[in-house]
């Protein structure tokens, strides 16, 4: 099993910004030097309150990649639909180039409308089949730039290269290639660098719903999960297994493609998990059941009971026994082999930095989980 850790950056009590970057760091080159398979940043922007707090997982990936050796770099993920998917495509091949081909490239539509509504009105989540088709046709455009020597594209929402532009330059010779040799307008361009790794970088795609899990495996794109159930994880699989053996035009093995992410905390006994993590991770669960309620912690069939507010259910009592990585070594080796046995899961993300954790206790937790729960899943 390949194991890597979700850097999901909060900072709900406010820190110096510079203290949580070498909090960060800390976590990232402890990673690297105990074999870790990779590390993860998320994108979020304009989060006054600081629940997530990395605008950029590139800029990241790339203070980490000087600082590490053999970790691969991830993104979960990259929002396509805020960003130029030229601009994108340049990014994500540089820190390819900086960290020697080990970035795991993730993408993403975006959740939050705050985010969306103002990093591209295009994208604002409102508008569904809108964002689905920029998320299209931005990554499109991505392919292109990664694997083309000289490519063009019309679409709903991008045009490359402008149109009607000249280009005449006396250090830059008349190529058929890339202009009209009559007009001289630019008709094809070419990105600058193109990835380390060719074609580029693995693709992971965030999904939630079963319709992206579907479309994900229908184009070969490996996907990341977060929360549910085993049990309802159990059909998510099976979803993205055919959609990926129709890709593939061979039968997928269950798990084969797919990265669960799990909050994982790792203590000297279930209590002492409880009493310093339990408030962390219900601070963020409050934060994402705002929108959702309950409903993506449930089993299949399984019907909660009707309570005056939606998330008067929520407590640690009601998470742990569905999807957290919370106690000592053993418990937690325990549930891991579960998601091996149950999902034949290769990839696993864990997730430890929840909002106001004392750092000293993440490490603590980290350093527990390199020294007694990896060496029980390795390779």
């Amino acid at each position: 099993m390949k194991i890597g850790y979700f850097c999901n950056m909060t900072n709900w009590d406010h820190r110096p910004y510079n203290q949580l970057v070498e909090q960060v760091r800390e976590i990232a080159v402890h990673c690297d030097e105990h074999q870790w398979d990779s590390f993860w940043f998320t994108e979020h922007h304009l989060n006054h309150e600081g629940m997530d707090c990395c605008p950029s997982p590139l800029m990241f990936g790339a203070d980490i990649a000087a600082r590490t050796k053999q970790i691969r770099i991830g993104q979960a993920a990259n929002i396509i639909t805020f960003w130029d998917p030229v601009r994108l495509a340049e990014e994500v091949a540089v820190l390819d180039h900086l960290s020697s081909g080990r970035v795991d490239c993730g993408i993403g539509r975006g959740v939050y409308g705050r985010e969306a509504v103002n990093m591209n009105s295009d994208a604002d989540v409102k508008d569904q089949a809108k964002n689905k088709r920029l998320f299209e046709e931005s990554l499109q455009i991505m392919m292109k730039a990664w694997t083309s020597d000289a490519w063009s594209h019309q679409g709903e929402f991008y045009t490359y290269p402008a149109p009607d532009y000249v280009w005449q330059h006396d250090m830059s010779p008349p190529d058929p290639t890339y202009v009209d040799m009559e007009t001289n307008e630019v008709k094809a361009m070419e990105v600058i660098p193109r990835p380390y790794q060719q074609p580029h970088p693995p693709l992971w795609q965030v999904v939630d719903s079963e319709s992206s899990i579907d479309a994900a495996g229908k184009k070969g794109i490996n996907t990341i999960m977060w929360i549910p159930t085993v049990e309802a994880l159990k059909p998510r699989f099976e979803i993205y297994r055919k959609a990926r053996s129709e890709h593939e035009g061979r039968e997928v093995a269950t798990g084969e493609g797919i990265s669960l992410v799990r909050d994982m905390f790792v203590a000297d006994s279930m209590d002492e998990a409880r009493e310093l993590a339990a408030e962390g991770i219900l601070t963020y669960i409050r934060w994402i059941a705002h929108w959702r309620g309950l409903s993506n912690h449930t089993n299949p069939g399984e019907v909660l009971p009707e309570t005056p507010h939606k998330l008067d259910l929520l407590d640690y009592d009601f998470l742990h026994e569905r999807n957290l990585l919370f106690g000592t070594p053993e418990y937690v080796c325990e549930k891991i082999q579960e998601l091996k046995d149950e999902l034949n899961l290769q990839h696993l993300q864990v997730w430890s930095n929840f909002p106001c954790m004392p750092h000293e206790h993440v490490m603590k937790s980290v350093k527990l989980f390199s020294e007694k729960v990896m060496p029980e899943f390795a390779g």
